[in-house]
């Protein structure tokens, strides 16, 4: 299709009747001069034939100024659109040979116009763009229609940019050789702007799956909330019973100490007395039977051996169910007494310590049946099981308590493993300790195999006002062996 701006070309073949009328109408407005020497007809025919056709060849030179005028002006006007165009402009043939480049192109490739014609298009493409751009010409020129693409190209300073390649297979007028015109431009703004909303699609996908995981943690968390307090009413539970086990155990263990003091009362106030009135009133018949056969004596003197012997053991039983001594005298006194009739039992060597004598008596009731009921234990085990041949004793002060030792050496144990191993094989070591914790005391054991035993157990003391003085312990050491 013709452009319509286009100068119409001269037709030099057009009717020659025509040209030949516009020669002769101008012929006649301009008289040649007559030629004297011919006068014939066919001379002058001849001159006139000549004479128009002059005129038609300036006037059809006339014609052709014109279209060329024209011409230049149009060449101009593309030149214009073409080079500075604001798209790049390429021809390029099948090997992606740059036949022809506009201005634009070389100034977005940073390169001028003549360093581009020859020159293969990959050369100025990023290697991770040639492969789509390769099938970008190959579809070009396999098929008719237009084809899109976009590479990443290579700026010859420097650089890269994005590109969108649109491009359409042409017919050559010369040769058969194919090639193809390709419009491009800078799409890196747009690329960028896909990149950023690509990344906010990525980033609102991810807000998305975090507010999720939030929402399922937050699940995870309330559960584990309700578990933890649901196991801390179990704890509080289990503690609460344990405490009422511990109050239970330590009723029972007062109300069982409050029942042998009445029993050792009983034994001692009442049987005891009731036996020695029988062994008095034995004595007594013994002097009146003094007539009488040998052998009423003899029966008299073995019932008041019986007797004496009950009473005996009257008197040791009522001791080992609460030494008078410990409430009427006090602690030391009534270890003594025990650790004496314990090294008669045993023929275990015995020896007690003490230091401060005047603060052991200080302390109450509780603290002093305590410490006792643990030396009863604990050398009481001794004899089962330590096989030793000496124990000592020690009491003193310490660090603003009383610190009772228990020391033989006896063969030992794994202590350890002694705390660990099932409730009715430890009854005496949990006893002991169950005794001192009623009075806010503390108990430790130390025992290895073949290195005997040490039992300890404190308790606080009381504090006492000194005459004229400020609140202080008092003090007064004592070394008591037996």
């Amino acid at each position: 299709m013709k452009n319509p701006a286009m100068p119409k070309q001269p037709n030099l073949s057009g009717d020659s009747a025509k040209l030949r009328r516009r020669a002769e109408l101008r012929l006649r407005g301009h008289p040649t001069k007559v030629i004297v020497n011919r006068t014939d007809a066919d001379n002058q025919r001849q001159f006139h034939e000549l004479e128009v056709h002059q005129i038609e060849l300036e006037m059809q030179n006339a014609e052709l100024r014109k279209v060329r005028d024209e011409l230049e002006v149009m060449l101009e006007k593309y030149t214009d659109l073409y080079d500075f165009a604001p798209v790049g402009y390429f021809s390029i043939d099948e090997s992606g040979v740059i036949l022809k480049a506009n201005l634009t192109s070389a100034a977005l490739l940073g390169v001028e116009r003549s360093r581009l014609i020859d020159r293969r298009l990959l050369l100025f493409t990023s290697p991770t763009s040639r492969s789509s751009l390769l099938d970008f010409l190959k579809k070009v020129f396999a098929a008719p229609k237009n084809q899109v693409c976009e590479a990443l190209l290579l700026k010859e300073g420097g650089g890269t940019f994005w590109a969108g390649f649109q491009a359409a297979s042409a017919v050559s007028l010369k040769g058969t050789r194919k090639w193809c015109r390709v419009a491009f431009g800078d799409i890196t703004d747009r690329k960028q702007a896909e990149e950023v909303q690509r990344r906010i699609e990525t980033l609102a996908g991810a807000n998305r799956e975090l507010k999720q995981e939030i929402v399922l943690r937050q699940a995870v968390e309330e559960d584990l909330r309700k578990s933890e307090q649901h196991y801390a009413q179990l704890l509080e539970q289990s503690r609460q019973m344990q405490e009422q086990l511990r109050l239970l155990s330590r009723q029972r263990l007062s109300a069982q100490e409050e029942e042998r003091k009445k029993i050792s009362r009983e034994l001692h106030d009442v049987i005891a007395q009731t036996l020695t009135g029988i062994n008095v009133r034995l004595s007594a018949l013994k002097k009146e039977a003094g007539l009488n056969t040998k052998g009423i004596e003899r029966s008299i003197a073995h019932t008041q051996r019986l007797v004496e012997h009950s009473v005996n053991i009257v008197h040791r039983f009522a001791r080992e169910l609460r030494p008078t001594v410990l409430d009427d005298v006090g602690l030391v006194p009534a270890l003594h007494s025990f650790m004496k009739d314990f090294t008669k039992r045993t023929g275990i060597r015995m020896h007690l310590t003490t230091f401060g004598l005047a603060i052991i008596k200080e302390l109450d009731s509780n603290k002093r049946t305590a410490l006792y009921r643990v030396a009863q234990e604990a050398l009481n085990n001794v004899a089962r099981h330590a096989k030793a041949s000496r124990a000592e004793v020690t009491i003193q002060k310490l660090d603003g308590q009383v610190c009772m030792k228990i020391t033989d050496n006896g063969k030992g144990f794994p202590a350890g493993r002694a705390l660990r191993a099932k409730r009715s094989k430890r009854l005496g070591l949990l006893g002991m300790k169950e005794r001192l914790e009623m009075v806010n005391g503390n108990f430790t054991i130390e025992s290895a195999p073949g290195k005997g035993t040490t039992i300890q157990a404190q308790v606080p003391l009381v504090e006492v006002r000194a005459r004229g003085r400020s609140e202080r312990w008092l003090r007064e050491p004592a070394n008591n062996p037996l």
